[in-house]
C-alpha cells in the first residue's frame, strides 16, 4: 500500500501512514490521573458487565488496570513492542526514531505481533507487585527505591489507528462526528491483522463469533451527552472525558485542551509508536523519570513539576477538581472565585464544585456542655 506523509503533533514531525491525514470534526479523548488510581477494578467490571459479557468474550477486557512495571494484559505487550521497534530517540520534542509504520518490514503495515492465546490468561499478573527490595531502614532513608503504579487502559481511539491501517477488509473505520474507532462486524472476517498491528493490543479476536471487536468508547452514552461507563463508575475520580483539539486550535476553557495543550500535564502513552493516541495520562510523581520518559515522552519532567504545584495554581486545581464530579460530558469550564463550574455543549451549567473543602474547628473544651472533645476537626 502506498504511504502518505501525515503530521503527528505528538512526535513533532510528519511521518509515514497508509492513508491521508484526515481528522474527524471532533475527537473523543480522555485524561487519566495515574496518581489517584487505586486499582479497585471498578472500571474494569463496569465495562465487562456493560459490553463484554457474551460468549467468546471471557478473556476480552476493553478496559483493564495493570500494575507497572510487572503487569501486562496481554503478557508483555509493551515490552515486546518496544523491543521490536528498536532504538527510540528524541531531539527535544521531536521524535527522531522510527514509528511502528516506518519500521514495518517490507509488505507489512506496521511492526507488530499476534499474542498467543495463553498471553490473555493472566489479567492480574504482577498486580500490586513493586519494583525493588526493602532493606532495614529503607522506608526512612530511600522512600521511593521501591515503587509501582497502576495503569488504567482502554482503546486510545487513535488519530492514526494501526488497526484501521492494517485491516485488509476495511472493516475498521473512524467516525467523522467524534473520532471513535469501530469495527464493522459485518465486514470483518477475523483475519486478525488488526490485532497484530495495534501496539496497545486493544483489539480482540472473539473465538466464538470469529470476528474482531474492541472498545466502542460507549458511543451510545456519548451521543446522549454522557461520559463513558469506566469514567462514570470510577471511585477514585481519576478520569475525565472530553473533546480534544489540535495544539494550534486549543481552547483554554475546554478542560481536556487545558490539561493537554495549555498546561501540558497530561501526556500520551508511548507517543513514539506514531498513532497519536487520544487517551492522556498525568504521570505518577514517585516513579523513576527514565521509566516515565520511555512511556510518556520528553514532557514528563515539566508535567510532573506543574502537577506537583497544583495546590498553588488555582486554575489547574479547578480543572483537576472536575474529575469525577459529573456523569455528563463537559465542553468547557469557568473558575468563579473558589468554585469551578462545568458546562455542556449547549452552555448549560451541569456541575459546580468548590476548590477547597470547608474546615470547622471546634474548641477542645466546650463551655456550654462543660465537656472536653477528643475529635475537634
Amino acid at each position: 500500500m502506498p504511504r502518505q506523509r501525515v503530521y503527528n503533533w505528538q512526535i513533532g514531525r510528519r511521518m509515514l501512514y497508509p492513508y491521508e491525514g484526515t481528522r474527524p470534526r471532533r475527537q473523543f479523548a480522555a485524561v487519566f490521573d495515574i496518581n489517584k488510581c487505586i486499582a479497585c477494578q471498578t472500571c474494569t467490571m463496569a465495562c465487562k458487565q456493560g459490553w463484554t459479557a457474551g460468549p467468546g468474550q471471557e478473556y476480552i477486557f476493553y478496559n483493564n488496570v495493570e500494575t507497572k512495571p510487572y503487569g501486562f494484559y496481554p503478557l508483555a505487550w509493551d515490552v515486546k513492542l518496544l523491543d521490536m521497534l528498536g532504538r527510540q530517540t528524541w531531539d527535544g520534542g521531536r521524535y527522531s526514531g522510527k514509528t511502528i509504520f516506518e519500521a514495518a518490514p517490507r509488505g507489512e503495515t506496521a511492526v507488530g505481533y499476534i499474542p498467543d492465546k495463553e498471553d490473555f490468561s493472566y489479567p492480574n499478573v504482577g498486580e500490586d507487585e513493586p519494583y525493588g527490595d526493602v532493606a532495614q531502614g529503607d522506608y526512612i532513608t530511600t522512600p521511593h527505591r521501591v515503587w509501582h503504579f497502576y495503569l488504567a487502559r482502554i482503546c486510545n481511539h487513535c488519530t492514526y489507528p494501526a488497526c484501521l491501517a492494517a485491516c485488509p477488509r476495511k472493516a475498521i473505520y473512524k467516525r467523522a462526528e467524534d473520532g471513535v474507532v469501530l469495527v464493522d462486524q459485518k465486514r470483518c472476517r477475523g483475519y486478525r491483522e488488526c490485532v497484530r498491528a495495534c501496539p496497545y493490543k486493544k483489539v480482540f479476536f472473539n473465538p466464538h463469533s470469529r470476528i474482531s471487536e474492541k472498545c466502542i468508547a460507549c458511543y451510545p452514552l456519548l451521543e446522549q451527552g454522557e461520559q463513558t461507563l469506566c469514567i462514570k463508575t470510577c471511585i477514585g475520580r481519576i478520569r475525565l472525558n472530553g473533546w480534544i483539539s489540535t495544539p494550534e486550535k486549543a481552547e483554554p476553557s475546554n478542560p481536556i485542551d487545558y490539561l493537554v495543550h495549555i498546561r501540558k500535564v497530561a501526556l500520551p502513552l508511548f507517543p513514539q509508536f506514531g498513532l497519536e493516541p487520544n487517551i492522556y495520562y498525568i504521570p505518577p510523581l514517585h516513579v523513576p523519570r527514565g521509566f516515565l520518559y520511555q512511556m510518556f515522552g520528553p514532557g514528563v519532567k515539566e508535567a510532573l513539576g506543574r502537577y506537583r504545584a497544583a495546590s498553588e495554581d488555582k486554575e489547574l486545581l479547578a480543572v483537576l477538581t472536575l474529575f469525577g464530579s459529573t456523569e455528563f460530558w463537559l465542553q468547557r469550564y469557568r473558575l468563579r472565585g473558589d468554585t469551578v463550574l462545568g458546562y455542556d455543549a449547549r452552555g448549560k451549567e451541569v456541575v459546580r464544585v468548590p476548590l477547597y473543602e470547608p474546615v470547622y474547628i471546634r474548641p477542645f473544651y466546650d463551655e456550654r456542655l462543660q465537656a472536653y472533645r477528643h475529635n475537634i476537626t
